[in-house]
C-alpha cells in the first residue's frame, strides 16, 4: 500500500465510516495539522497520530483495525455509497510517511478553494481523497494524487465537457501542485478554469 493510499485509508476506515455509520454524512474537513471528521464520532487524523476525543493514539506499527481498536471505533469503509476507494483493509498497516507532502497539499487545496470561493465550505471526500467544491456546475479541487497523475494535482471538472487548450485531461484540467506552487497561484488556476468554462 502506497503512503497516499495509507491516508485516504484512514479517511475511509476511520473517520468517514465510522461517522457514516454514526452520524449519516462521509464529509470530510481539512484541519490546520491534517484532516477531521465533521460529526460525531469527533476524530482527527494527524501526521503521526490518529486523535480521538483528545486522545493520540500514534500510527507507528499498528493496523487500521489496530487502530480503530484502542479509538473504539468501528473500521470500515461507509458501505453501500460509492465503487472506487483507496482499497485499504482493516488488517493493513499502516504506512504515513510522506505526511508533508499529502497533507501540505490539502492544506493549500483547502486554502485555494477559500481563497477562490469564500463562501463555500470545502469537503475532503473518502471516495477519491480529495477536497474540493461544486460551483455552478464545476467541480473545484485538489488531489493527494491517483492512477490519472501520481502526485497532488489542483483540477476544474466541468459536469459537461469543453473544449480548448485549457482542458487537458478526461474529466477537465488537471495541473500538478509542484508546476503551480502556492495557495494563490492554485486560486488563479480555479479562476483561469472559471473563466474557461463559462
Amino acid at each position: 500500500m502506497t503512503n497516499s493510499n495509507s491516508w485516504h485509508g484512514l479517511a475511509e476506515l476511520l473517520l468517514a465510516g465510522p461517522q457514516y455509520r454514526r452520524s449519516g454524512t462521509i464529509r470530510l474537513r481539512v484541519t490546520p495539522a491534517g484532516f477531521a471528521t465533521v460529526a460525531a464520532p469527533d476524530v482527527q487524523a494527524e501526521a503521526d497520530a490518529l486523535v480521538v476525543d483528545g486522545r493520540r493514539i500514534p500510527y507507528a506499527g499498528q493496523t487500521f483495525a489496530q487502530l480503530a481498536a484502542a479509538a473504539g471505533l468501528d473500521a470500515g469503509a461507509p458501505e453501500g455509497l460509492y465503487k472506487d476507494g483507496s482499497g485499504a483493509k482493516p488488517d493493513d498497516p499502516v504506512v504515513t510517511t510522506g505526511a508533508g507532502v499529502v497533507l501540505g497539499a490539502l492544506a493549500v487545496g483547502d486554502a485555494a478553494l477559500r481563497r477562490f470561493a469564500p463562501d463555500e465550505t470545502p469537503v475532503l471526500w473518502p471516495e477519491h481523497f480529495d477536497v474540493g467544491i461544486s460551483l455552478g456546475e464545476v467541480n473545484y479541487g485538489v488531489s493527494t494524487g491517483d492512477s490519472a497523475i501520481s502526485e497532488p494535482y489542483a483540477y476544474v471538472g466541468p459536469w459537461k465537457p469543453r473544449e480548448g487548450d485549457f482542458w487537458n485531461v478526461s474529466f477537465g484540467a488537471a495541473r500538478p501542485l509542484s508546476a503551480l506552487g502556492d495557495a494563490t497561484a492554485v486560486a488563479a488556476f480555479f479562476a483561469e478554469g472559471r473563466a474557461a468554462a463559462s
